[in-house]
This record gives C-alpha cells, sequence and structure tokens, in this order.
C-alpha cells in the first residue's frame, strides 16, 4: 500500500547556477523532517548528481520534491530527461564518466525511476531512523 506524504515541498531548477540552492532546500528539508545529518549528506550526494545529469544532459531543468512518509525520507527528482538505467556496476577506476547513477543507487536505501509527462521521476528513498 501507497503512503501519503506527511509534508511536501518543491523548489524549480534550470541550471548549475540553481544547484547550490536546491542543495540547501534538500538540507533544510530532510533535516526538518528529521533525517540525521549522516543521510543528509549521503542524500545531498545523491540529488546533487542527479541535478547535474539534469543541466548537463537535459533542456529545461527540472524540480525536486522532498516529502516524508511514516518510514523514510523521500526525494523525487522530477525533469525532462529519459527513465535511467540503473543496476549498473561501477565504472573502473580510470574512467572520467558514469559513476553518477552507481552512487545514487548505493547511498540511497531505494531508488526508482518512472516515466512521468514529459519526462522522468527519480525518486530516493532513505530510512529517517
Amino acid at each position: 500500500m501507497a503512503h501519503r506524504p506527511v509534508v511536501s515541498d518543491t523548489i524549480p531548477y534550470a541550471d548549475a547556477a540553481d544547484l547550490a540552492a536546491v542543495r540547501a532546500f534538500v538540507r533544510a528539508r530532510a533535516l526538518s523532517l528529521g533525517l540525521s545529518d549522516e543521510r543528509v549528506e549521503l542524500l545531498l550526494l545523491a540529488v546533487n548528481e542527479l541535478t547535474t545529469n539534469t543541466v548537463q544532459h537535459t533542456d529545461g531543468g527540472g524540480h525536486v520534491r522532498v516529502w516524508a512518509d511514516t518510514e523514510h525520507l523521500v526525494c523525487d527528482v522530477i525533469d525532462g530527461g529519459p527513465v535511467p538505467v540503473f543496476g549498473r556496476s561501477m565504472p573502473s577506476a580510470d574512467a572520467t564518466r558514469g559513476r553518477g547513477l552507481a552512487i545514487v543507487e548505493r547511498i540511497c536505501d531505494k531508488v526508482s525511476a518512472i516515466p512521468v509527462p514529459d519526462g522522468t521521476m527519480v525518486s530516493l528513498r532513505l530510512r529517517r531512523r
């Protein structure tokens, strides 16, 4: 059974200049929703990887939504890009690209990606306690 959000808030972003504000927004919302400092840092890394991919590989930016259910903090990154492929292995140490999605998968408790009108929503879930 799906849980309804307890709290939800959203911030848009259009380009790399907006990403510091996105990270500050996510940090403040995650802390206010009870995520530990250590888990907030992991969430910020994951959000930064996804939003950086958006500004590098899509047009039009996106938005980030942060909410919580009874067990998890959820951060949805919505943009106009295609659904990313998760489940890849980590690239070799000498690779210059391709680590972002693998990092996101490893640091979040659950990652899912679904098509939405005009793009994709990647949902990051981290246990609140």
